[in-house]
């Protein structure tokens, strides 16, 4: 059997041109941004961003897809600092407040999947972020810093309940409540 050839480097660039600006146009004007800006904001003809993404519910799942691939590489960023010697608990306080600003950027693309019922799961992605969050809870509670009953699923509780839809001020204050509870010292 051949194998298959890599992506030309010219369609690499064009998906992820559209993957920023599906995410940038869906983040400004909604979840009924049309396909037309959306190519027209990512530089390619409408033409192109149809062979790369043949619906919108396609096109939505796979900016999804992207950013559950961002979040796996972040924790396990930070899991690898952790592992050179930075304190876990600084790193998952980190952690969770990037994966706040970033959901409630995505906001918007999220609102856009459940429309249109994108459920994208990358899977593997999903497993790295589990895995290395996983191993920087464990090294959190090792140090004394986490209480220790959180789970990684605690985690993600936090995060869907983030204000996502509140203003930064209120996603700080929101961090800092939440951050007081996990932490076996009194900050």
């Amino acid at each position: 059997m051949a194998q298959a050839r890599a992506p030309r480097a010219d369609a690499v660039r064009n998906r992820k041109k559209i993957l920023d600006a599906a995410r940038e146009q869906i983040t400004l004007n909604g979840p009924d941004t049309g396909m037309d800006e959306i190519a027209a904001a990512a530089g390619v003809a409408v033409g192109t961003l149809y062979r790369h993404f043949p619906t919108k519910t396609d096109l939505v799942a796979a900016v999804q897809a992207e950013y559950s691939g961002r979040v796996a590489a972040d924790v396990e960023a930070a899991r690898q600092r952790a592992a050179d010697g930075s304190p876990a608990f600084d790193e998952i306080t980190a952690f969770l407040a990037r994966v706040v600003e970033a959901t409630a950027t995505n906001h918007a693309v999220k609102a856009a999947a459940r429309t249109l019922g994108a459920h994208a799961v990358d899977a593997d992605a999903e497993h790295r972020a589990l895995t290395a969050l996983a191993d920087l809870i464990t090294t959190a509670t090792a140090d004394g810093d986490l209480h220790p009953d959180v789970t990684v699923d605690d985690i993600y509780l936090l995060i869907s309940a983030a204000p996502t839809d509140h203003p930064p001020t209120h996603r700080a204050r929101w961090l800092t409540l939440v951050l007081t509870g996990l932490t076996t010292h009194t900050r």
